[in-house]
């Protein structure tokens, strides 16, 4: 299994989104700039605030980012909200499914959003 750093999460999330890295920084209140660094996996020990903030904006885990951080995080099972019906999401956050799957699935994801517009 890939073992997946915390950049190639919030890239592939934002990408996911359909957001521009601009756009995912200013919903976080945080710098491109640090976004950027983040993304690149240049920051050792990311703030807490900043990984709470972008778990909130991009609908992710904020344990799930925590975790990837080099943060522990308790296993007590309540940092997980429930997943219900969402396929995607369960797809998206099982721990068998390997990078370049979570990789293709946001490109796809992203291709039909932006295409869902031209059908309407």
């Amino acid at each position: 299994m890939d073992t997946e750093k915390l950049g190639d999460r919030l890239r592939q999330v934002r990408k996911m989104r359909g957001w521009s890295l601009r756009e995912a920084a200013e919903k976080a209140n945080i710098s491109p700039a640090y976004l950027q660094k983040l993304e690149q996996d240049r920051v050792r020990s990311p703030s807490p605030n900043v990984l709470y903030a972008l778990a909130e904006q991009l609908k992710v885990p904020y344990s799930e980012l925590m975790k990837l951080a080099g943060y522990v995080v308790p296993r007590d099972g309540r940092s997980r909200k429930p997943l219900g019906d969402n396929m995607l999401a369960h797809a998206l956050s099982s721990e068998d499914l390997t990078r370049e799957e979570a990789e293709e699935l946001a490109k796809y994801l992203a291709w039909f959003r932006s295409d869902k517009g031209s059908r309407a």
